[in-house]
């Protein structure tokens, strides 16, 4: 399997951890997104988005990481990761919602903007930052994963930008029960680290 990806993007993160954790390799082709790689006809022609991350599995390409995980997830018939019953499957669901939403929106935007310059309201992404870790704490103060009694695809989509929240400036020291959670993902064999950037609070650890 191929994965066109950039080392700095969370999304393109998640899905190599989520391989990690299952002993997938991957042959990774790294884009750089600050030349603009991304968007040149030849890699349009593979994913109209233009974005990262991109699986090739043997011709058939999966764009959208949270896509991706299910994807692999599916294929590999990992239901302990993807549940098939109604209830598990629609509280995955809900998660990497959020992710796509209040997650982007919040942790990853401030970051985009310590990191690359993107033209957000820092005071805004912030605030939407702190509002969903804020809901995560409260989700994780009854339960040591967000959607199961294991760790699921949706503890996956979640970790990155969280984990690096900070070169945002997001301080999640206060949200003790989210520190937990990342600290037992990090715990889980086959985790596999997401590049740290010397930026926003993160620059003073």
């Amino acid at each position: 399997m191929k994965l066109y990806h950039h080392p700095l993007s969370g999304h393109s993160h998640r899905v190599r951890l989520f391989c990690s954790l299952l002993g997938i390799e991957l042959e990774l082709i790294e884009l750089d997104l600050l030349k603009g790689a991304h968007k040149t006809p030849e890699y349009l022609g593979l994913n109209r988005f233009g974005q990262v991350p991109l699986l090739d599995d043997g011709g058939i390409l999966i764009a959208d990481s949270n896509a991706i995980m299910v994807y692999l997830a599916k294929k590999l018939g990992r239901k302990d990761w993807l549940p098939e019953d109604p209830v598990g499957a629609a509280a995955v669901q809900r998660w990497l919602s959020v992710a796509a939403g209040q997650i982007a929106f919040g942790p990853a935007a401030a970051r985009l903007i310590t990191l690359f310059g993107a033209r957000f309201n820092p005071e805004e992404v912030i605030g939407r930052a702190h509002a969903i870790l804020n809901i995560l704490d409260a989700e994780l103060q009854e339960r040591d994963w967000i959607a199961a009694d294991h760790p699921t695809i949706a503890d996956v989509a979640l970790y990155s930008y969280i984990a690096r929240a900070p070169e945002g400036n997001v301080d999640i020291s206060a949200h003790l029960n989210v520190g937990n959670w990342l600290m037992r993902m990090e715990g889980l064999p086959g985790f596999l680290p997401f590049r740290k950037s010397p930026v926003g609070l993160a620059a003073a650890n």
